[in-house]
């Protein structure tokens, strides 16, 4: 397994980066290779995905995130990868996001990319479009505020639904 790891300073508050991350479907507007992601359960994304001339699709599961902080997925076959995005702030409206994916490079072409840096500069290369791109926005274009912890979405604290009092009869 390789391990790649970048890190950007984005000027919007760590709740909006985060906001405009669980938006997968954004992600070819900034993500060099990414041709299309769907998302057809909170945990569940389907990506298509063109590098180098080859086209690869392959299912990833959230298996962590909470608000403002993390989303780390796996993928649920070939590519075989795996990876954490972390949100820290940096005051009110500025945050770090910082990116960790471990992978197993496929065929000479990936092992070769690799072994040259490639895939951590096209991973750095994403994260300074992800940039530019939530900073031309200045908002995110959506958010899904959910926690996932070992795969299984939890409800939202706010949403919990609380007891209903069983008041006494006669």
């Amino acid at each position: 397994m390789s391990m790649i790891e970048g890190s950007v300073d984005v000027d919007v508050p760590v709740r909006t980066a985060y906001n405009q991350w669980t938006q997968f479907e954004s992600f070819p507007r900034f993500m060099d290779g990414v041709e299309r992601v769907d998302k057809p359960q909170a945990t569940l994304s389907h990506w298509v995905t063109r590098i180098a001339g080859v086209t690869r699709e392959f299912d990833a599961k959230v298996v962590e995130q909470r608000p403002d902080e993390l989303v780390a997925w796996c993928s649920l076959d070939e590519p075989h990868h795996a990876g954490t995005v972390r949100f820290e702030p940096l005051g009110d409206s500025r945050c770090r996001v910082t990116y960790r994916l471990e992978f197993a490079p496929q065929g000479l072409l990936e092992r070769t990319g690799d072994a040259l840096g490639l895939v951590g500069r096209q991973v750095q290369g994403s994260l300074r479009g992800f940039k530019e791109y939530i900073e031309g926005q200045g908002k995110e274009t959506g958010e899904w505020r959910g926690t996932i912890s070992g795969g299984q979405v939890k409800p939202h604290a706010e949403h919990t639904p609380r007891p209903v009092p069983h008041w006494p009869t006669g």
